[in-house]
């Protein structure tokens, strides 16, 4: 059995064996410590003390079946890691896109405060979910009007889409602190920037533009951001969020004002784009937020305009989506943002006008359908929500009243208020990402 160590995209395992031509390998994310193992096919096992990329030892034959299985998880610290893209059959090619993601509970939150021009950062108390105003908190944007920010798989850097200033900052995260320091200049995005996220493996970000209809793609090198090419790709009219696959194949776009989503397959290799076959696919009114659940069977869109959240069976192998029986469903109010929770069991639905609500959504496993669970306040004009890796706490943006609202999930979907909830951000708080 070898280690990998904390260099990318390293070649691991033991010596390359056997006659047969192909290897299975990937790329494990979000690794802190030590202790993970992975198998081959029940054997070959290969033990990891970071990130980084692998291929194991033994070759296999055309038309050999293969499955990437966690023997061990980690345990120092411990976390969850869950494979991706694991198993399949060889087709005179050798595999390459393997994904492990592993997760632990939430160390650090960010939140993109609009008119303040700032990044608010907190520690996550593990125990209660309480939010920790970090020291040097809050940060100044290196963008004009920050809007929307996401963490990196690994946990290294943050990314914000700055729509006043049309461009994307990257952030470096103390490991141990959580402050955040400038990764060079601020890069240019299109215009109106308001959503952005990063693909499982950690190699491609991409940015909607709400006001130029498109997405600018880049490639990721130590938070260093560089164009994809060909990149923007057109979209739908007011491309306002999106979600990738666990799988990291596709990605999709909730276009707000053209009511669809647009579907793209990812090219591994460049992060270049291409639309699906059927794309996009319609909506109701207004879609503002998109999610894909864990198993990568359904996606979910709040259609804020139309006051409605949509339910479809997502097609893993062509992106393609097809809207479930029964939907879509009234979620109570006009839901701004979404979230589902790391089990797939339920969605959450932050709803404003006069509702001010988290809404929890029951999903039925074999179909996707949902049922309405429970409704928990929140605070003025909630616009974002967001859950901690584990599972454990949930947080709420409230725009209007400058501050985020933070829950813990007990086991049936319920939120309960974390003792000095909620807590103080800047002006007009718009996102938050968790690390």
């Amino acid at each position: 059995m070898a280690a990998l160590g904390a260099a990318a995209f390293a070649l691991s395992g033991c010596p390359i064996t056997g006659g047969a031509k192909y290897t299975v390998g990937g790329t494990v994310t979000g690794l802190t410590g030590s202790g993970l193992v992975l198998e081959l096919n029940g054997s070959d096992g290969l033990s990891f003390n970071g990130s980084g990329g692998f291929v194991f030892g033994t070759r296999l034959a055309n038309n050999a079946a293969y499955s990437v299985t966690v023997s061990t998880q980690p345990s120092n610290p411990s976390q969850t890691c869950t494979v991706h893209n694991g198993s399949g059959t060889i087709n005179k090619t050798s595999v390459t896109n393997v994904t492990v993601s592993c997760t632990q509970v939430g160390r650090f939150a960010y939140v993109a405060n609009r008119q303040s021009n700032t990044i608010s950062g907190f520690g996550i108390d593990p125990s209660s979910g309480a939010l920790v105003p970090l020291g040097g908190s809050p940060f100044a944007s290196t963008g004009t009007t920050p809007t929307a920010l996401t963490v990196d798989p690994n946990g290294q850097f943050l990314y914000a889409a700055n729509s006043g200033s049309n461009t994307v900052s990257a952030y470096s995260i103390n490991a141990t602190s959580g402050a955040l320091t400038a990764v060079g200049a601020p890069v240019a995005a299109g215009v109106g920037p308001d959503a952005v996220t990063v693909d499982p493996t950690d190699h491609f970000l991409y940015v909607a533009n709400l006001s130029s209809n498109t997405v600018s793609a880049f490639v990721i090198s130590n938070g260093s951001l560089t164009p994809v090419v060909n990149s923007p790709f057109s979209t739908g009219q007011g491309p306002a969020s999106m979600a990738i696959d666990p799988n990291g194949n596709f990605l999709f776009v909730s276009n707000f004002n053209g009511n669809s989503v647009s579907v793209f397959l990812i090219d591994q290799s460049n992060g270049m784009l291409s639309g699906v076959s059927g794309s996009p696919f319609g909506t109701g009114a207004g879609p503002l937020s998109i999610g894909i659940d864990p198993t990568n069977a359904f996606a979910f869109v709040a259609n804020n305009t139309g006051q409605s959240l949509a339910s479809y069976a997502l097609n893993p192998t062509t992106g393609s989506l097809t809207p479930v029986t029964g939907s879509p469903i009234t979620p109570g109010g006009s839901p701004e943002s979404l979230a589902i929770d790391p089990t797939g069991s339920y969605v959450f639905v932050a709803n404003t006008e006069a509702a001010n609500e988290v809404a929890t959504f029951l999903i039925t496993p074999a179909t996707g359908a949902l049922t309405v669970s429970s409704g928990t306040t929140a605070g003025s004009l909630p616009v974002a929500v967001a859950i901690d890796p584990s599972g454990q706490f949930l947080y709420a943006v409230n725009f209007n009243s400058n501050d985020v609202s933070a829950y813990t999930l007990n086991a049936s979907g319920g939120l309960v208020p974390v003792p000095g909830s909620p807590f103080a951000v800047g002006v007009q708080p718009h996102s938050i990402a968790i690390d």
